[in-house]
């Protein structure tokens, strides 16, 4: 197995882990009723299916280094393009598979979905970008409208034994995320993540949220994967960087 080596695949990782913060529950943490996105103004009522595709460049920087990822979405299928190390990671989920593979050398794996994870998809306004609502179930609160880049947004804030997380979203009714803060307690380091350029309604094919021909592509259920990763055992060239969608939250 090809694996990422060095000090610029630790940072890189690290970037990748301080993100997860984010959407992770901590252990033993009582899990607040979320409230239902149309609540939110995410997912507003009478829009024609066809607008719900969405695009973003989402810009990771921290100490350790800057991270660019490139996220497409329709309806609940995602696709997630990034470089670590040098290697070109993609990620796809479909309604019943969460892929992972190293596009460099052609590798990777395809696990089973978890049915908790499958289910949640209904709540989701997109598979991507819903660290608002993440952060509410984490018991965030308002602090206050500010100005962000010349924009009026609302921010968020949450401060508890893992850290502190801010997050700034738009003002209209979709709350869409434009700037994340994460500071680690543990590691004592801070991520700053940056959405751009939003887009909506691109007339993305079907075809774009499938694996591309000449993928090596090791197949695992849930429970595979779940026993493989009890007894660290190799699970692929690359990690799985959203664990809400293979595992549910």
């Amino acid at each position: 197995m090809l694996r990422m080596r060095g000090r610029s695949r630790r940072g890189a990782l690290a970037l990748v882990a301080c993100a997860l913060v984010l959407t992770a529950p901590a252990a033993g943490e009582e899990k607040k009723e979320a409230p239902s996105p149309e609540k939110e103004g995410k997912l507003p009522s009478g829009e024609p299916p066809d607008m719900n595709t969405w695009y973003a460049q989402v810009l990771a920087h921290s100490p350790v280094g800057i991270n660019v990822t490139h996220f497409w979405s329709k309806d609940s299928k995602l696709r997630a393009e990034t470089v670590i190390a040098g290697r070109r990671i993609v990620t796809i989920v479909d309604e019943t598979t969460y892929y992972a593979y190293d596009l460099l050398v052609r590798t990777g794996i395809a696990v089973q979905r978890a049915p908790k994870a499958i289910a949640q998809d209904k709540d989701r306004p997109r598979p991507f970008g819903n660290e608002l609502h993440a952060l509410l179930r984490q018991g965030a609160e308002p602090i206050g409208p500010e100005s962000l880049g010349g924009q009026d947004v609302d921010v968020y804030q949450i401060t508890d034994e893992r850290g502190r997380r801010k997050l700034w979203v738009t003002q209209d009714e979709r709350r869409l995320p434009l700037r994340v803060f994460a500071y680690q307690r543990v590691s004592g380091t801070g991520m700053n993540t940056d959405y751009l350029n939003w887009q909506r309604g691109l007339p993305i094919l079907n075809a774009f949220f499938i694996p591309e021909p000449g993928v090596d592509i090791a197949t695992l259920s849930y429970e595979e994967y779940i026993q493989k990763q009890a007894k660290r055992q190799p699970l692929g060239p690359v990690p799985v960087l959203y664990s809400d969608l293979l595992h549910g939250f």
